[in-house]
């Protein structure tokens, strides 16, 4: 399969980042640098639309050049719309909690995990059952550094990608082969 562009179909492509609300300065500063860069690079990005790595990334895609309505999508765990950090130009009240971030996860056509604690663990093994392609930020910070470029189990789908920088970030994101979804068996 080829590359992944920053469209398909007229739809512009969403990569969905993940990470930690309580990381360091300089991974923060990184997640900025990863929003910006997707940005610019034509993605639309979707976050948890809270505090932390999703506002740091939610600030970066905000910056960008590039940026219009629309291109910053905060995924909320509450019903109230005013809790998304203000950087996001769609707040999504889901009120589901944390069950949000299946919804998150199944969105994107790439996960970008950066740094996080279980909430961020349980958005890459999302994406690993849904056959999306994964890129793990590795600072030596939380689950992204732990799992970079690891496999979760012996399913016949890529690594997750291991990268150091912003740019190697969102390099990978274009690099990225769309896999074809999961089958379920769905009964009535």
């Amino acid at each position: 399969m080829a590359a992944m562009e920053p469209r398909v179909h007229g739809r512009t492509r969403v990569v969905s980042i993940v990470g930690g609300r309580d990381v360091s300065p300089p991974v923060l500063a990184v997640a900025q640098a990863i929003g910006r860069g997707l940005v610019d690079a034509g993605y639309r990005i979707a976050t948890g639309g809270m505090t932390g790595v999703m506002e740091a990334a939610s600030r970066g895609g905000r910056e960008s050049p590039n940026w219009r309505e629309g291109m910053v999508v905060g995924m909320l765990p509450s019903l109230d719309p005013s809790q998304a950090n203000p950087y996001v130009d769609i707040a999504i009240p889901t009120g589901l909690n944390i069950a949000r971030n299946t919804l998150l996860v199944a969105m994107a056509d790439v996960v970008v995990a950066i740094a996080g604690g279980a909430g961020t663990l349980s958005e890459i093994a999302l994406a690993w059952q849904l056959n999306k392609p994964v890129v793990a930020l590795d600072l030596g910070e939380g689950w992204s550094a732990e799992l970079a470029g690891r496999r979760l189990d012996g399913r016949d789908v890529p690594a997750i990608v291991r990268a150091t920088t912003a740019q190697e970030v969102v390099q990978a994101v274009g690099q990225a082969k769309q896999p074809a979804p999961p089958r379920f068996a769905w009964t009535s």
